[in-house]
């Protein structure tokens, strides 16, 4: 491996600092004034816990590397991981600032629609008896307060709990600390009786009763505080022994470590300079990892607010059926037909659970093997999965439970299936299996055949009507081949494997990527590239890119989240573009395309441009064959790059700017449009047949 000296940084940036930029991205959906305002204050939610987890995870292993490796520069940027710390706090500040400042616009904005934020020490008499009986009934006798003196010390404070804390003084002035937490099982707002949409936050009613809590000390400042602690257990650093053989009591008993390591943060709601630098030294903590902020430290109280004004929310909105598909024709039968393309969440999960559903009662199926990374809390995958077993089938399921913040609920599921008669195993070791592959085997007259799935999202019901991704579904045998080999490959605990069309990662993908870039390479001009993903970091696949461009290759990435390639810089990517979409739907979709129109080689994929997708994780891409489905993702793509209401355009400086309609252009929100004009597949000519021809017409003039 190259040392940083040796990388070319000149169209590079660091990779924690590209993500800084993406939530700054989500921020800005919160200030829109086009999104119905309690989305927006939803969209400010999602700000605030996105960065909560970037604290957790990023920042906590930056904190790690700090230790372990005080001098590796990354290869993006060269900076050392406390260069890298320093420089993340410093971005940090000013987007809390903003988002002091959107939130502060939001709650004046609802207030006029009547949906209104009652500070405790504005209430009316009447509703402040309300409140203070509720408290006394339903949140004091839970309430466990503590002081911390020379006698008392300093507690554990878990991991993004609030607090409500003081400085308190007694009566002979010596100054100590009280801290109370929010009880977890209260609700986060209190809704005003009579008045559904005034509410409290409760934690400004446990704030307000600091005085009565520590009363026979004087409360000299107060806040409400949190503290966010390093939640990156890994795999790496703990190491099975003779009493712990049992990966899933393994798992669960690492999980109970998370609440425990090390503070990285601390944010305190309120202006409280001498109880925030108490609380500093007593975490530890430097003063530029303290973050003093006017809005609430959790702003996840938005998807309680329900029943308001429907001008405040999106329109309701429905994932529909297929209209190419036949309700009354099983699904395999289809797919022996035809390949199906699902387009979530434009368009309903329903074919492939009705296909799990046939699958697990026909008595002619023999085995279903799938992988899982996420599943929802009531998974109806997960219970036809049981079904199959409890009737026989032979059912594997790779069930990964280092998906971060899911492993619970991942244990819980695996668990019960295998207590229904699934096989349950759980992957190489130190490589998560996050592709999404599924393969149904039915035995006929003449011998077996197959359906193979493939998806670039999750197999999650929930996420499937929020995100943006796509299920193919082929009876294609060669597909359906390497997806045997797979899966046996995979219960030997073997990465190895020779493929014909799948791409599978870690060893073979980037690889394989790398030859078709080389492939439009030799076309020199007349190369075309468009991918789309959520993050693009991997080093060798940038420089490839870079080359690419250089030889005249015109290439469109489209990549919601961390982009750490800079387009546009002259001799190194001025032919590279880089289109950021932030909107309704969380844009999650994994499309690799090289070249165009029937040329097009084109692959749906679970994995990202990212360093741990290609070279530490089990990934899968797999080719679309069927010209109407390699016609309709073209489309899509070309419409997202006709995006002039939710694009974002990445600039040579790093910064992202708003791609601005021309006066006499049509407004084009690519989610809008498909929300309106689901995928359907036996209908594609009603697309102009001229439009691919102007956007690839138009985006070579720019």
């Amino acid at each position: 491996m190259r040392s940083a000296q040796h990388w070319d940084l000149s169209y590079t940036q660091n990779r924690e600092l590209s993500w800084l930029k993406f939530n700054e991205r989500v921020l800005a959906e919160a200030a829109d004034a086009r999104v119905p305002l309690i989305e927006r204050l939803r969209f400010a939610s999602i700000f605030t816990s996105n960065l909560d987890e970037f604290f957790m995870v990023r920042v906590g292993s930056l904190f790690d590397m700090k230790v372990i490796a005080p001098d590796e520069r990354e290869n993006k940027s060269g900076l050392t991981p406390a260069e890298q710390l320093d420089r993340i706090f410093e971005a940090v500040h000013p987007l809390i600032a903003r988002r002091d400042e959107v939130y502060r616009e939001l709650t004046k904005e609802l207030a006029k629609k009547g949906v209104v934020e009652a500070p405790y020490d504005k209430l009316t008499d009447s509703q402040r008896s309300w409140v203070n009986d509720y408290y006394k009934e339903f949140i004091r006798p839970i309430l466990s307060p503590q002081i911390i003196d020379r006698n008392h010390p300093f507690p554990h404070l878990k991991n993004k709990q609030l607090y409500a804390a003081a400085l308190l003084t007694n009566s002979k002035k010596n100054s100590m600390l009280g801290i109370v937490g929010v009880p977890e099982s209260t609700p986060a707002i209190l809704k005003l009786p009579g008045e559904p949409f005034r509410y409290v936050r409760t934690e400004d009613v446990l704030a307000a009763h600091l005085k009565k809590i520590f009363k026979i000390y004087e409360v000299e400042e107060s806040a409400v505080i949190s503290v966010t602690r390093n939640a990156d257990i890994s795999l790496d650093e703990e190491k099975f022994d003779e009493e712990n053989p049992d990966f899933l009591n393994y798992m669960s008993k690492l999980l109970r470590k998370r609440d425990r390591l090390a503070p990285v943060r601390l944010e305190v709601q309120g202006t409280a300079p001498r109880l925030t630098k108490m609380l500093t030294g007593s975490l530890k903590l430097e003063g530029k990892q303290v973050y003093s902020c006017a809005s609430p430290l959790k702003l996840n109280y938005a998807y309680a607010l329900d029943n308001c004004a429907p001008e405040l929310y999106y329109p309701p909105y429905a994932p529909v059926w297929p209209e190419y598909l036949d309700r009354s024709q099983p699904m395999r039968t289809q797919i022996q037909q035809r390949d199906v393309l699902l387009f979530y969440p434009y368009q309903s999960m329903q074919p492939f659970l009705d296909l799990l559903r046939e699958s697990a009662s026909d008595p002619q199926v023999l085995s279903i093997k799938i992988t899982i990374y996420r599943l929802a809390h009531n998974s109806a995958i997960a219970k036809y999965l049981i079904e199959a077993a409890e009737n026989g089938k032979e059912v594997t399921v790779m069930m990964e439970l280092r998906a971060r913040f899911d492993e619970q609920n991942n244990i819980d599921w695996a668990r019960e299936m295998e207590e229904a008669g699934c096989r349950i195993i759980y992957g190489p070791e130190n490589c998560k299996c996050h592709a999404k592959i599924c393969l149904i085997t039915r035995k006929e007259r003449s011998g077996f055949s197959y359906v193979t799935q493939i998806g670039t999202g999750n197999y999650n019901e929930k996420t499937s009507t929020l995100y943006t991704d796509f299920c193919m579904m082929t009876a294609d045998p060669a597909v359906a081949q390497d997806a045997v080999s797979f899966f046996q490959n995979i219960l030997i605990g073997s990465l190895d494997g020779d493929y014909d069309k799948l791409f599978v990662a870690p060893n073979a993908m980037k690889n394989r990527l790398m030859d078709l870039i080389d492939g439009e390479i030799a076309k020199g001009t007349a190369g075309r590239i468009i991918i789309k993903c959520n993050s693009v970091t991997e080093r060798d696949l940038m420089d490839k890119l870079a080359q690419a461009s250089c030889a005249g290759v015109q290439i469109d990435l489209i990549v919601r989240g961390i982009c750490c390639l800079i387009p546009g810089i002259t001799g190194r990517t001025e032919n590279i573009r880089v289109t950021s979409i932030v909107g309704r739907f969380l844009e999650h979709s994994r499309i690799y395309c090289f070249g165009e129109r029937d040329a097009m080689k084109c692959y749906l994929s679970s994995a990202d441009l990212m360093t741990r997708n290609q070279t530490r994780r089990v990934e899968i891409a797999a080719p679309v064959s069927s010209p109407e489905l390699k016609g309709a993702l073209w489309d899509y793509l070309n419409r997202i790059l006709a995006d002039n209401m939710k694009a974002r355009r990445l600039l040579s400086d790093g910064n992202y700017m708003a791609i601005q309609p021309e006066s006499d252009a049509e407004p084009v929100d690519v989610q809008a449009w498909y929300m309106e004009h689901p995928l359907e597949l036996a209908h594609t000519a009603a697309v102009k047949p001229s439009f691919r021809d102007r956007l690839s017409a138009a985006l070579r003039r720019r």
